[in-house]
């Protein structure tokens, strides 16, 4: 498939990107604009869902990485997006930088309509970018769903 071009104005900026990758998820029941969540991906680039992986090979229900593509994460949600609401929005971010990348710690809520008084759940991305001196690109975006087991460090909010 080919790459979709960036709007310049999502790409600017760590802020920029970072507010274009949960909107670009985020609205009503509804196909989203899966060129623009594209555009914000490097060639090759990961996103890593921390999930519950019961079956034969881990039947305790362990909490392991699946790696997927832009093209496997878009197959993995796009079903769900289109039936269901899903708002997701950055509550907190702590951002280190050096050189051409950055790392951002990005805490998120979900709620199923915009209005929702209490997200149905948070959790926090691990998010890599390059900046390769014209734009920004996310390397990857790793994360994981707070639990009781697992609850946000106070650091994080």
């Amino acid at each position: 498939m080919s790459r979709s071009e960036a709007n310049p104005l999502d790409v600017e900026s760590i802020d920029a990107i970072i507010s274009a990758a949960y909107d670009s998820i985020s609205g009503p029941p509804g196909k989203r604009d899966w060129n623009r969540e594209r555009s914000l991906f490097i060639p090759g680039a990961r996103l890593i869902p921390m999930a519950e992986n019961a079956g034969e090979t881990s039947p305790g229900g362990e909490i392991t990485p699946h790696m997927l593509d832009i093209d496997g994460f878009i197959a993995r949600v796009g079903d769900y997006l289109e039936k269901n609401g899903f708002f997701e929005r950055e509550i907190a971010r702590r951002t280190e930088q050096f050189g051409h990348i950055a790392h951002v710690w990005s805490t998120y809520e979900s709620r199923y309509t915009v209005d929702d008084p209490e997200p149905f759940m948070r959790g926090i991305n691990s998010i890599q970018l390059f900046y390769d001196g014209t734009r920004w690109w996310i390397v990857t975006i790793y994360w994981q769903h707070e639990s009781t087991a697992h609850p946000i460090p106070a650091k994080y909010l």
